[in-house]
């Protein structure tokens, strides 16, 4: 990750009352980070990882 590019956060056009995951992107590297608390560290997932999750996601393989 490139340490002088600053995220830019983005939320769902989903989200509301504010309690929402935001993403972003800096060069091949995917962030991750509670609304509520964006002052903690993000999450971060390679492009691999950040893929096989968004396929799960749209495969419904973290329905419950």
């Amino acid at each position: 990750m490139n340490e002088t590019e600053s995220p830019k956060w983005r939320r769902s056009s989903r989200c509301s009352g504010g309690t929402c995951i935001e993403v972003a992107k800096v060069g091949g590297t995917y962030l991750i980070r509670d609304s509520k608390n964006p002052q903690l560290p993000a999450h971060s997932f390679t492009e691999d990882e950040w893929v096989a999750f968004v396929a799960g996601v749209k495969g419904d393989e973290f329905v419950f």
